[in-house]
């Protein structure tokens, strides 16, 4: 191990234990969150037939209509979720608008698991100052979205299995209603930018929604079962899982909100992609993203790939935040040219 390498591992950890309100919540199987009945008495059975019949029948599990109800104030759009969860805090989504000078593109951004309001405003900051316009996204459970007595983003990546597979697919709906928002402001050429499950709901997004040119995703992996039962970030969140599902079955039952499974959605379109990937990354593994991208090159799918020699949380401080800056700035500039 090289001596960057074990300074990025131990900076890692750092951050991973100074992170606030951490805490493992109980384990359930959440089944009437995705249609499900909570009293099912053969839990693995009923998701084994629902992973079976969602993923081929993504596009209508994926839809959105536009909301009737946008409303924007000094710059921080509202409107109702396309998805109603059993929070009412939850399903009034927020976002940051950050305009440009004239209208032109428009890039929707979608930050970390328990990502601040204030965070990623620089990101979009910087996208302005290249002409973009910037929507930044709050995602379902988190910031202003958050429900009482859980400040971080629990329900979003959490140890109940049906719950976090209705807020992934809540956070891309809502994600293709901020880009018919955008349409209806006049915005053509379209963009979305993800980070960490935000990269994960992004690229599942453009997966499903036509009017997206370009997408940068800031780590890659292939399921998010993966991630959750290796990372380091999610060892709370699987040590209520590892009690009752095996990595194998979790990767099964969440591979509808994974970005894997459509992988080939992309094949043959004119979209952009950029995969920006971090060599020491302690939760979204080398391995993992190292197996989409190899899929991605054999599926035909072109894209650039920045490989950067820091880790998770590290890709967001300096000198790696720059090169990833600049970077994903070149690609919307010239993609949504």
């Amino acid at each position: 191990m090289s001596w960057l390498e074990q300074t990025i591992r131990r900076y890692e950890h750092m951050r991973w234990a100074q992170e606030p309100n951490r805490r493992t919540l109980p384990f359930a199987w959440g089944l009437e969150h995705i249609g499900g009945d909570a009293k099912e008495t053969d839990p693995r059975g009923f998701l084994d037939r629902f992973v079976a019949d969602t993923i081929p029948n993504s596009d209508a599990w994926y839809a959105a209509t536009p909301a009737n109800d946008y409303e924007l104030h000094d710059n921080i759009l509202t409107f109702t979720s396309a998805l109603e969860s059993p929070w009412p805090e939850n399903n009034r989504v927020h976002g940051q608008f950050f305009p440009a000078r004239h209208t032109g593109p428009a890039v929707v951004v979608l930050a970390q698991w328990n990502a601040r309001w204030e965070e990623q405003t620089d990101v979009c900051r910087w996208l302005n100052r290249l002409g973009i316009t910037a929507l930044k996204m709050s995602l379902p459970y988190h910031d202003r979205r958050a429900i009482p007595g859980h400040p971080r983003g629990d329900h979003l990546v959490g140890p109940n299995i049906g719950l976090t597979m209705q807020a992934n697919r809540q956070a891309v709906l809502d994600a293709r209603r901020c880009l018919r928002w955008l349409e209806q402001r006049g915005y053509d050429h379209l963009g979305i930018l993800g980070t960490s499950i935000g990269s994960s709901i992004a690229f599942i997004t453009m997966c499903h929604e036509p009017a997206l040119r370009a997408g940068a995703f800031l780590h890659v992996a292939t399921y998010c079962g993966d991630v959750v039962a290796n990372g380091l970030t999610t060892m709370n969140v699987w040590e209520s899982l590892r009690t009752k599902v095996s990595p194998e079955e979790l990767k099964r039952y969440w591979s509808p909100i994974s970005p894997f499974p459509y992988l080939s959605k992309l094949h043959g379109t004119a979209k952009k992609i950029l995969a920006i990937t971090a060599s020491y990354d302690p939760t979204f593994w080398p391995e993992f993203t190292n197996a989409f991208l190899d899929a991605a090159h054999a599926d035909g799918m072109q894209f650039e790939n920045l490989s950067l020699p820091c880790g998770h949380y590290s890709l967001g401080v300096a000198p790696f935040k720059w090169a990833a800056g600049y970077r994903f700035g070149t690609f919307f500039f010239e993609s949504l040219a």
